[in-house]
């Protein structure tokens, strides 16, 4: 009889959740871009880097994409962050200059297969600026192996614009149109920043292609106690996920998380407090658990 019942328990645990080899963790993170302003007010870089890392690692993320990124921030990411390489180009000249919007991933795990980028804008093969768009956008892809599982998966991730209403609408609808013909049916995987809440005319661009799904909405575990917009303040309760995991049919969304992370710095000597709360950017990053699907 006890064995029985340890025979029900592992196939229980068997259909909960899949081996872990099959899965693995996926997100996106705005890790928000060098700004003298944030050196004054003691939310500058250096002093972000080590946490921002340390919350990649121990959180173990193996593939995200990330925004906000300047080609000094993607340096020292790759330093604190051993392991994991990078595909990506900075949006102002396809090289390094301007933000990149870029995919880091384990090597151990994935292979990168291919990769290339587009910007959002009615000519998507240089570097301008789209429909009402303020900025140049971009958005950067690869296409992977995962090692572990032998199965291939496209990964792209982007940063719409933040004023433009139009550039937001026609910048989902390009991805969309690159998704269905680079990818041909295999699985793939859309994050970023996309500037608006879950009301928006662009977001609803994606939730009703047919083709993409919010991993928020399929997740068989949430924890998502708020936005994923903090404007450097922890105490800041938002109601917009602007951050998004898009997926294709293919995967099992196992668990979603906004990660709300903080840390502690020192404040001046006859402050009403020692230490103050902070967050690492001011955007929360989205984890993601996934599952290949048949």
């Amino acid at each position: 009889m006890k064995k029985l019942f340890i025979l029900f328990c592992a196939a229980a645990s068997a259909t909960a959740f899949p081996a872990a080899a099959q899965t693995f963790s996926t997100g996106t993170y705005n890790v928000r871009q060098l700004n003298a302003a944030d050196d004054a007010r003691g939310d500058g870089w250096q002093q972000r880097l080590p946490v921002i890392a340390s919350l990649i690692r121990f959180h173990d993320f193996d593939i995200f994409g990330a925004q906000e990124v300047f080609h000094s921030q993607l340096e020292d990411l790759l330093g604190a962050l051993p392991g994991y390489g990078y595909t990506g180009v900075g949006r102002d000249d396809g090289a390094e200059a301007g933000e990149y919007s870029a995919v880091f991933y384990k090597r151990d795990r994935f292979e990168l297969l291919d990769s290339g980028h587009f910007w959002l804008a009615e000519d998507p093969s240089r570097p301008n600026k789209g429909w009402d768009a303020k900025y140049v956008r971009i958005c950067c892809w690869g296409r992977f192996f995962d090692r572990e599982t032998r199965e291939r998966f496209w990964f792209f991730t982007l940063h719409t614009d933040h004023k433009g209403e139009r550039a937001q609408v026609e910048s989902c609808r390009l991805v969309l149109d690159k998704i269905r013909t680079m990818c041909r049916g295999e699985r793939a995987v859309l994050t970023g920043d996309f500037n608006v809440g879950e009301t928006s005319e662009s977001y609803a661009v994606l939730r009703d292609s047919e083709l993409l799904a919010d991993t928020y909405d399929l997740a068989e575990i949430k924890y998502a106690w708020t936005g994923t917009e903090n404007g450097f303040d922890p105490d800041r309760k938002t109601f917009r996920h602007i951050d998004y995991v898009f997926v294709t049919p293919g995967f099992r969304v196992l668990r979603y998380g906004i990660l709300t992370d903080t840390y502690r710095s020192e404040e001046p000597v006859g402050s009403a407090k020692p230490f103050r709360a902070r967050t690492p950017s001011d955007h929360f990053p989205v984890l993601v658990e996934l599952a290949f699907t048949k």
